[in-house]
């Protein structure tokens, strides 16, 4: 008799109810919630910073409503709150918020979001929602985390928001607080597991040395620019590397090449 395989776990035709592989609703609604409520939190601090830069109470409250991107905003006051100019802030938030087309690229076929809907889910597509919806193995998954994290998180992240703005002035010295750091330290949680291979990490490490060298020397919001460069240097470098086919380190792939 032939033996038989199971199918495999991150298959999304069809999705009947209990796959092999699939994961409780519960379950999925319990992990983005709990994303969702931990990165919404953080909303009050971009709240106090926003404020702390300049920035009135309507201009926070839009900046969460209409971006709601948290590495694009704090860049964006930060780079304003450093004296700035405002047309480098704006750029640097930009690119930094190009990232989440590309999520939505990947997206896009494991969601199989109906045409009408997509509009208004491409304003959760950012890195929380996507490393959820990535981290489940059936489409049905990926659809109640995608919606549970971004749903919990757009109305959190600005609810703290305008508490945040409306307390920066009681609690004063906004700087002496840190606040700022709470959400790049959110993002770099979320980051870390997702760097699994060497190249990956190399590049994230470059970029990193990247926005610490340059801080000094360039104008706010220009070393978050300048970063980027990391990802095509280091593919430049990797495409110049003699062929390594049959060494040990193989980074855990399946195949002789890194499979990414």
């Amino acid at each position: 008799m032939a033996e038989q395989t199971a199918p495999p776990q991150n298959t999304f035709a069809g999705d009947p109810p209990g796959p092999p592989g699939s994961k409780p609703d519960a379950a999925v609604v319990r992990d983005a919630l709990g994303v969702g409520i931990a990165v919404g939190l953080s909303g009050f601090a971009f709240g106090v910073t926003s404020a702390g830069s300049g920035l009135t109470l309507l201009q926070t409250c839009a900046l969460s409503l209409l971006v709601f991107t948290g590495a694009s905003q704090f860049a964006l006051v930060g780079a304003l709150a450093a004296g700035g100019n405002p047309y480098t802030a704006a750029a640097g938030a930009f690119f930094l918020g190009v990232r989440n087309a590309f999520y939505g690229l990947r997206l896009s076929p494991l969601l199989a979001v109906p045409r009408m809907l997509r509009p208004f889910a491409a304003q959760w597509v950012i890195d929380e929602t996507t490393a959820v919806a990535l981290g489940q193995p059936t489409r049905r998954a990926a659809r109640i985390g995608f919606t549970v994290t971004g749903l919990s998180l757009y109305v959190l992240w600005n609810l703290t928001t305008l508490a945040g703005a409306l307390g920066a002035e009681a609690l004063g010295d906004t700087d002496a607080w840190g606040l700022d750091a709470a959400s790049p330290a959110v993002f770099l949680a979320l980051l870390a597991p997702m760097l699994k291979s060497t190249t990956e990490r190399v590049t994230a490490g470059l970029a990193v040395l990247l926005v610490l060298c340059l801080l000094p020397v360039l104008p706010a919001g220009a070393p978050v620019l300048m970063a980027a460069l990391a990802a095509p240097a280091v593919l430049f470098l990797k495409g110049r590397r003699p062929d390594t086919r049959g060494d040990s380190a193989t980074e855990g792939t399946t195949t002789p090449r890194e499979g990414r």
